[in-house]
């Protein structure tokens, strides 16, 4: 930590100047304690190491700034106090709770300094979590008062390339560089050049993700299909096994040698009422009561043998 003496020594020689007889002296404005709570701090972050107690001064000096008058020495303080938190936050792997933390002080967007806004914006950006401040961005660049600051231009910019681009809100992207005056126009011709690239890519993601999803319904298609295909052959095969048994074959044996008989005695089968005919069909009875004989005898061999 500086030695308090330098620290005081700053303030002193621009605001007292060199003192004449008739002149009385002026009181020097106090040092807000918070500006060394600020210093304690940053000590603690960079040469500590030690982020819970440099967090920890950092909310002690922002009570201790509630009691003091708005100027622009509290202003600073505040926004370096910040600044200080929020790298103790991110620190400790706790960088979720930075725009809570920040606003628990500032209240609203809309009154957040430029540092910090670029802060958190680069923060969640980095940690590819962009939506989340996209709501705090848009408010406080949309605020009328935010807009004549000289920081304007560079937040309105940062937000285009970090948050709205990732998001793929070129819409919105294409409006705020076309309609901001804080643009210049090389600035407004490199953000435009920007969304053209993130639009082309958009398209392209499009398309090959429309293809993939054509592939895998294609793909699909065909497995169903082939197991459909298998099951058939499955369902065929059964049936081929079934018809192929022992029974079905002695009735389809009986059946061709049926057919033999009658290609073999056409002109008996239609004139029956020949004498050389009677031998033919009493053969063929017989082979008839054969038939069912066997057949029955397999499907109901106890009712026969009762």
């Amino acid at each position: 930590m500086k030695n308090d003496s330098s620290t005081s020594a700053a303030p002193m020689k621009g605001l007292v100047g060199p003192l004449r007889s008739s002149e009385p002296a002026r009181a020097l404005p106090a040092v807000p304690p918070a500006v060394y709570l600020l210093e304690e701090a940053a000590d603690l972050l960079v040469v500590h190491l030690d982020f819970h107690a440099a967090l920890e001064t950092c909310e002690r000096a922002w009570q201790s700034l509630a009691e003091e008058p708005t100027s622009g020495t509290v202003v600073e303080v505040k926004c370096s106090l910040c600044v200080v938190g929020i790298q103790a936050l991110a620190e400790m792997n706790r960088w979720r709770e930075v725009l809570s933390w920040v606003l628990q002080y500032y209240q609203v967007p809309e009154k957040l300094p430029p540092k910090v806004l670029e802060l958190c914006i680069l923060l969640y950006s980095k940690m590819r979590e962009p939506r989340a401040v996209l709501a705090m961005a848009d408010a406080w660049l949309q605020d009328p008062d935010n807009q004549g600051l000289p920081e304007y231009g560079s937040l309105a910019e940062l937000h285009l390339l970090r948050v709205l681009l990732p998001l793929g809100r070129l819409s919105e992207a294409e409006g705020l560089a076309v309609g901001s005056a804080a643009f210049s126009e090389e600035q407004r011709e490199a953000v435009l050049q920007a969304i053209c690239t993130a639009r082309q890519q958009h398209t392209r993601e499009h398309l090959s993700s429309q293809e993939q999803q054509q592939m895998s319904q294609e793909g699909s298609f065909s497995h169903k299909l082939m197991s459909l295909l298998r099951l058939l052959r499955r369902l065929w095969d059964a049936a081929a096994s079934h018809l192929l048994s022992q029974p079905f074959k002695k009735s389809l044996l009986a059946a061709l040698i049926l057919c033999l008989l009658v290609l073999r005695a056409p002109t008996s089968l239609l004139s029956t009422a020949t004498p050389s005919s009677l031998p033919f069909l009493y053969q063929l009875a017989h082979l008839f009561r054969r038939i069912q004989k066997a057949t029955l005898s397999r499907l109901y061999p106890l009712a026969l043998r009762d």
